[in-house]
């Protein structure tokens, strides 16, 4: 009896990787996203019932992905006005620079979306800053601040390490750092960061990548995190943010049928939108084709059934 109650006092105290369940995802549809070639769209978000999605291309519109049976179209949503190239907060390394030589400032990489209300939130991933823009699309710069907390903790060290998920939960942000190392970044309403690493998942399989993060989605009380070097979407707890569950794609993104073509960067999962009707997620194919076909370079909209059973 004594060594079990030692036991159980000890197993407290011993720090442990997170068991959680890995569970093979179900398809519910696909859709080849009709008029995406080209833009790399990068961000999902669910919006009064609308699914809402940016480029990190075409930094003058919010687009609308418009579902009608098995087909997808993108149509303009809002155009966006009011957004000049920010001053503050610009990185200063040599790649932003070479950057600034080879793209227009008003080109605004922008990798996240999150709707909250009668608000949309824009990240730029090029200048560390979130927009708040309207429905009618006339925008302004928030003064949340995350880059030099996070240079000074050892993240953002390389070029195009910044931010690339977005979420607003009640008045805090919750923002994604991809990679290298990837964390989790709350923004506070008075100018609070806070910088956390997602606990690890026993048995998640990022097959000798990068273990990385991209899309950003809160549904039900939790965050849901897109990590597609794993081909896999987590619902994680707040606040401890452990992984209650993973859902496990890498069947369905790897398939003849869905998959593209090899790229370094193109080809991934990189926006995320979890709601009543199941888990969606779009993929940045960096204009890449199809293996199935050489002559499509659309994007990919994924459409998961919610786990059965699943809290």
């Amino acid at each position: 009896m004594i060594k079990r109650i030692l036991f159980f006092f000890i197993s407290l105290l011993v720090p442990s990787a997170m068991a959680a369940d890995i569970i093979p995802a179900k398809k519910v549809q696909h859709y080849w996203v009709n008029a995406s070639a080209g833009l790399s769209l990068s961000g999902l978000t669910f919006c009064d019932g609308r699914l809402l999605t940016i480029s990190d291309k075409k930094s003058e519109k919010v687009y609308q992905i418009v579902l009608k049976g098995v087909h997808a179209k993108l149509e303009p949503f809002v155009t966006l006005s009011g957004l000049n190239v920010p001053k503050k907060d610009r990185p200063t390394n040599v790649w932003y620079f070479l950057l600034d030589l080879t793209r227009p400032a008003a080109a605004m990489d922008f990798e996240a979306i999150s709707c909250v209300g009668n608000n949309l939130y824009l990240l730029s991933e090029r200048y560390n800053r979130i927009a708040e823009v309207d429905m009618q699309g006339q925008g302004r710069w928030l003064e949340n601040m995350w880059s030099t907390t996070a240079k000074a903790q050892g993240y953002m060290q390389g070029y195009n390490l910044s931010g690339v998920g977005l979420q607003k939960v009640g008045d805090d942000f919750w923002m994604v750092l991809e990679r290298d190392p990837r964390a989790l970044v709350k923004l506070g309403p008075k100018g609070g960061v806070q910088i956390f690493t997602p606990p690890a998942v026993e048995g998640l399989n990022f097959r000798g990548q990068s273990e990385n993060l991209a899309g950003l989605s809160y549904y039900d009380g939790a965050l849901f995190t897109l990590e597609p070097n794993a081909s896999a979407v987590c619902r994680r707890e707040l606040p401890s943010l452990k992984a209650q569950w993973c859902l496990d794609y890498w069947e369905q993104e790897n398939s003849s049928e869905l998959g593209y073509e090899v790229s370094r960067t193109g080809g991934k999962g990189d926006g995320l939108a979890v709601g009543d009707t199941g888990i969606f997620i779009v993929f940045d194919n960096d204009n890449i084709s199809r293996i199935h076909d050489p002559q499509d370079r659309r994007a990919l909209l994924l459409h998961l059934a919610y786990p059965e059973g699943a809290q």
